[in-house]
């Protein structure tokens, strides 16, 4: 059994501890936000918030987040409001297909968290999620308006 705070909610899950916190989020807890795509913890589509910091779920064992605090993409809206990273990637047009795109917003939020006035430099540091479309000048645009909100 583990036991997980997920997007404020208090969670007990029975699974394999080395499950990776990806298929627990995903299959487990039903929130379908956070996506899988490459399962090397290189692309960042898993990415989701632990304690704040930006991590890759898909190699990460569901024991290494219990009893800490886990946010998913489905958290950032709040009654039907976007968070302002969402607001300024729809703003922006930073998505094409759209599928890596939770996982940057997740990167982007903590990264904002830390330092609310990125440089390009910051961002691309911290932003190291891959796009297969290439949206990367939106998604770096998108950041710059979020952190002007």
């Amino acid at each position: 059994m583990a036991k997980l705070t997920i997007n404020g909610r208090a969670r007990t899950v029975d699974v394999d501890p080395s499950t990776p916190l990806l298929w627990v989020i995903r299959e487990q807890i039903g929130l379908t936000g956070t996506k899988y795509g490459c399962g090397i913890a290189q692309c960042g589509s898993c990415t989701v918030l632990l304690d704040g910091a930006a991590v890759r779920t898909c190699v990460l064992p569901v024991s290494a987040a219990a009893g800490r605090k886990v946010e998913t993409v489905e958290s950032l809206s709040v009654r039907g409001k976007l968070s302002k990273v969402q607001q300024a990637w729809v703003e922006k047009q930073a998505p094409q297909c759209g599928y890596c795109q939770n996982g940057m917003v997740m990167a982007a939020t903590a990264l904002l968290r830390q330092n609310p006035k990125p440089t390009d430099a910051d961002i691309d540091a911290a932003i190291t999620n891959i796009c297969r479309c290439g949206s990367f000048q939106e998604v770096r645009a998108a950041i710059h308006a979020a952190a002007k909100a």
